[in-house]
């Protein structure tokens, strides 16, 4: 089994390839897409092939998926992007990714999503059942060309396409936490913000990707513990503004998501259950 993998050298992707690489039994192979041949090397001395090009070019697309057996599109382009780029790769890219491979006969497609798909809140955690309801703090063309992108590709005929939405992924050195407090400085006290370390978004991915008989499902994958714009604060040492107190939550249930699924059929449990877990571990 060949598996590609695209947006190795973001945060999500630098940090799943290295785990999906440690896991491989024998005839198992990863090959990875980077633009950059330099930012391949680490890969390749974990023993994985390298495909050099973008994302957004056929010829490259055509290589990338030669002789593959499963993909798992990991590529993604926000925070601050125009909203242009963030439709040409969240949802242009990935669909012309699921075409090529499709085309290329490759058996298996993960398509690596996000929970804000689901737009507002529903007055409590959302199940990969729930329609997606543009809006909302959170909305905007990126969660707009992802939700697109998911409709477009699990409607390919002839290839088993699974999806992972993640919450928001934080540890092992990323500096996301600590960027949380961009928005976080803005929210009430008590909003909340549903959280899943890199080890278990990992694990719910690989899970995803080698199950068998789950074609056209979907899974949310997340922590245990939302935590509060309080809490972030706190947990990046930094002061909890007064206007935190002063403010109400407009909606408390935005992308709050549901774990049952994935819990019951492919047997996830997060290894950090709460961002707490992993502080007490050493893996922020």
């Amino acid at each position: 089994m060949l598996t590609l993998v695209t947006g190795t050298t973001g945060q999500v992707g630098r940090r799943f390839v290295p785990r999906l690489l440690a896991q491989r039994r024998p005839g198992e192979e990863v090959r990875v897409l980077v633009r950059d041949a330099s930012r391949g090397e680490p890969f390749a001395e974990l023993g994985a092939q390298v495909v050099v090009g973008d994302l957004r070019d056929t010829e490259t697309l055509g290589k990338a998926v030669a002789g593959v057996d499963a993909v798992v599109n990991v590529a993604a382009s926000f925070r601050g992007v125009p909203d242009e780029e963030a439709r040409a790769v969240n949802r242009d890219a990935a669909v012309e990714l699921g075409r090529a491979a499709q085309a290329s006969g490759v058996r298996r497609f993960v398509q690596v999503s996000t929970g804000l798909v689901y737009g507002t809140g529903r007055g409590r955690a959302v199940t990969e059942d729930d329609e997606s309801r543009p809006g909302g703090a959170m909305w905007g063309a990126y969660p707009e060309a992802k939700a697109a992108a998911e409709r477009e590709l699990l409607a390919l005929e002839g290839m088993d396409v699974r999806v992972g939405r993640l919450p928001f992924v934080y540890g092992e050195g990323d500096p996301h936490l600590a960027q949380s407090l961009m928005w976080a400085g803005n929210w009430a006290a008590t909003q909340r913000l549903h959280m899943g370390h890199h080890a278990d978004v990992a694990q719910g991915l690989l899970r995803i990707l080698y199950a068998p008989g789950i074609a056209g499902r979907v899974y949310n994958i997340a922590d245990d513990a939302p935590v509060t714009a309080v809490e972030l604060h706190q947990l990046n040492g930094v002061e909890v503004p007064a206007e935190l107190y002063d403010r109400t939550d407009p909606d408390p249930w935005l992308a709050i998501v549901s774990t049952e699924r994935i819990r019951r059929e492919l047997g996830y449990r997060p290894l950090y259950p709460s961002v707490y877990a992993a502080r007490d571990a050493g893996a922020l």
